[in-house]
């Protein structure tokens, strides 16, 4: 017996197709405009004080970027704290559209190994999903420098939920608002 295929469902003004299992990713068309959504939206927030733009974005890999500079400690070096939050930023991301239509996603363990300091220019980060479950999505980041240099290792893992009733429980109308 064949069932007709799940109506459309709308998140943040981009139409899905919501399929009745729960570990089916968002279509690429939509991670593509979701992508262009976040990096507009990212204005005023940590992220784009930052200077993190998302290249590119799907549940199985995003690939993001920032520069060196504004992003410093005293000594010069990149921060670390800088890779973890665009760490955390690019698999939030993945963990978002791992999740689909209707749910959230918390950051709930994140760890970084640096390998080495960077002074100038730009550092890519690619997270790649390790495991895309119901309730959990982790990522495995990699941070490399303009010369290919693996500057950090770090590990995300996010909580997936249902959205709460009332986008402004999840945060989401903030989002909505931009």
């Amino acid at each position: 017996m064949s069932r007709d295929p799940a109506p459309p469902v709308t998140l943040s003004g981009i139409s899905t197709r919501w399929r009745p299992d729960p570990e089916v990713a968002v279509e690429q068309d939509a991670a593509r405009r979701i992508t262009e959504a976040f990096n507009a939206s990212s204005r005023g927030t940590l992220v784009g004080r930052m200077g993190i733009e998302i290249v590119t974005a799907t549940a199985e890999q995003v690939v993001g970027t920032m520069p060196v500079a504004g992003n410093t400690q005293p000594y010069g070096l990149l921060h670390g704290g800088a890779s973890c939050v665009l760490a955390e930023t690019i698999g939030s991301l993945g963990a978002f559209l791992h999740a689909g239509a209707g749910r959230m996603v918390v950051g709930i363990e994140i760890s970084a190994t640096h390998h080495r300091g960077v002074r100038d220019g730009e550092v890519t980060a690619v997270a790649t999903l390790v495991h895309g479950g119901r309730t959990l999505a982790t990522y495995d980041i990699v941070v490399t420098d303009a010369g290919g240099h693996r500057v950090c290792t770090s590990r995300l893992t996010c909580l997936i939920r249902d959205q709460a009733r009332g986008l402004e429980l999840n945060g989401a109308d903030e989002l909505d608002r931009r």
